[in-house]
């Protein structure tokens, strides 16, 4: 019975507890979990959560689809038990189920648009990189309920972004050769599956997995080419849709698939269907190819399983650019760009100094390039040293910085305030623990690019508010006090080393 129905009548609560009490006591659950969480995360996902009955000490909710379900059980069972019991004493256990299809939806007004999937707190969530229930559907086209929506034909092709324009040195051969390999595989089975290559930005993953997919396509095979915000999109639409299996079976349905920047899936139910696509592929001997900016090892995001399959593959990390390299790229643009534009011309003096200059990732070369493009042909002068100097100075200081691991800082944090790493993730409480931990979340977050949710992980299982709670603590004493200040800024020289 909701509780908004039958259950108001009496007699269901525990221990002498009235219907009406239990009532109160859940839309005070209702109004806590929206203050706690905001009013956009609540509407996405406590919205349509209803009480059915409260019986054996067991509070029955009800949700209309098994995303949400799995996605409360999987992210909020343990908040919404404890902010239940801590109004109702009778409620000391929680069950999630689906219920029953509602009753028909009234007909949309004349002239009133349909629902817009970019919009809203679907929008926001899938912004962040996390899926969102969304509303009853209104009617789709017809193509969608066959079950074929755009979002399963991948995404396209970049046609610059082939085996023909990428420059092979030292640090990307290995990658380049894999990919040549599998691209071109034309026997039984699959190669080195999956393939997985990781690297820093601009350093060429995209470039080789366009190039994988442009051969491979060339050759006749069926390709389809993701980035995981549309792998996400694609999931969360097609369950809104109703047509989870027609996305599942699109997917399982090709000879490769391709995924670019892995490390954004998150989102229970999603993260079991991209470990279940893979697995099928795989197991079906299909190829998989999957691009990161970290090793399979290093994405806490993903469960452990999925992890584990990615790394049974070959995982080749494609290194720095030598400057060797990069004088062959920023070569190979120069001559791109005098093809549209002939009387463009940069000396070797000039273009060595670029070479040297910039040491970032081939992106940064070919910004330099258009920078040299733009002031040639808006002055209408030759490029000089002293110009080029000018022209890509902001480039120049931006260098890749060291990837700092959150291990490395708990370690060093733990070794510099003599305690032990165990105790920086334990429950401790005292103060020559909470210290030091708040110092390794606070360095967690403006040291690496990891999320609060995914620091919070990292740091014992931690909620992502205790971490916002240390680094605006630190941030604030850093402020107060020169000697923490002089402190914290001697562990980022340390680990920045």
């Amino acid at each position: 019975m909701r509780v908004d129905g039958s259950l108001a009548d009496g007699g269901n609560g525990d221990n002498g507890s009235s219907g009406q009490e239990i009532s109160a006591a859940w839309s005070r659950v209702k109004r806590r979990l929206r203050a706690e969480l905001g009013e956009d995360v609540f509407a996405s996902w406590f919205a349509r959560l209803e009480l059915e009955e409260v019986a054996g000490g067991t509070a029955r909710l009800t949700v209309p689809t098994r995303f949400l379900k799995s996605w409360i059980e999987s992210h909020y069972l343990d908040r919404v038990l404890n902010t239940f019991r801590s109004e109702a004493e009778v409620v000391q256990r929680i069950e999630v189920s689906v219920r029953g299809p509602a009753a028909p939806a009234r007909p949309v007004a004349p002239g009133a648009g349909k629902p817009n999937p970019t919009s809203g707190p679907l929008a926001r969530l899938h912004a962040a990189g996390a899926p969102a229930p969304v509303p009853a559907p209104a009617p789709e086209p017809e193509s969608a309920v066959r079950g074929e929506p755009a979002d399963l034909n991948g995404a396209p092709l970049d046609v610059r972004l082939t085996f023909a324009s990428f420059v092979v040195g030292r640090s990307n051969a290995l990658a380049h050769a894999a990919a040549e390999r599998v691209a071109r595989h034309d026997g039984e089975g699959a190669l080195y599956n999956p393939l997985y290559f990781h690297a820093g930005v601009g350093l060429g993953k995209t470039h080789l997995l366009h190039g994988i997919g442009h051969a491979a396509r060339d050759a006749g095979r069926r390709v389809i080419y993701l980035t995981a915000d549309r792998f996400m999109y694609g999931f969360v639409n097609a369950l809104k849709t109703q047509n989870a299996l027609a996305f599942k079976e699109r997917l399982r349905a090709i000879d490769l698939l391709i995924l670019d920047d892995v490390q954004f899936i998150q989102g229970k139910s999603i993260q079991a269907e991209f470990g279940h696509t893979i697995n099928a592929l795989i197991d079906a001997g299909r190829q998989v190819v999957v691009a990161s900016d970290r090793p399979p090892t290093e994405l806490e995001a993903l469960d452990e399983r999925v992890r584990s399959r990615l790394a049974g593959g070959l995982v080749v990390e494609i290194g720095s650019l030598d400057e060797q390299l990069r004088t062959s790229i920023l070569a190979a643009r120069l001559a791109a760009v005098r093809a549209s534009h002939p009387n463009f011309e940069v000396s070797p003096t000039v273009a060595a100094y670029v070479a040297k200059a910039i040491t970032a990732n081939g992106r940064d070369l070919e910004g330099a390039v258009n920078r040299l493009l733009a002031h040639a042909t808006l002055t209408g002068t030759a490029v000089t040293l002293e110009t080029a100097e000018t022209a890509i100075r902001d480039l120049v200081k931006n260098r890749e910085p060291k990837r700092i691991k959150i291990e490395d800082i708990q370690k060093l944090v733990a070794s510099r305030y003599n305690v032990s790493r165990s105790d920086i993730l334990s429950e401790r409480r005292t103060a020559a623990v909470v210290k030091p931990r708040q110092i390794a979340m606070y360095l967690s977050k403006v040291l690496t690019l990891r999320s609060l949710p995914e620091i919070g992980r990292r740091f014992g299982g931690r909620d992502h508010t205790t971490v916002l709670h240390a680094v605006r603590k630190i941030e604030k004493q850093i402020g107060e006090d020169a000697v923490l200040g002089d402190e914290v800024e001697l562990l980022k020289r340390m680990l920045q080393d």
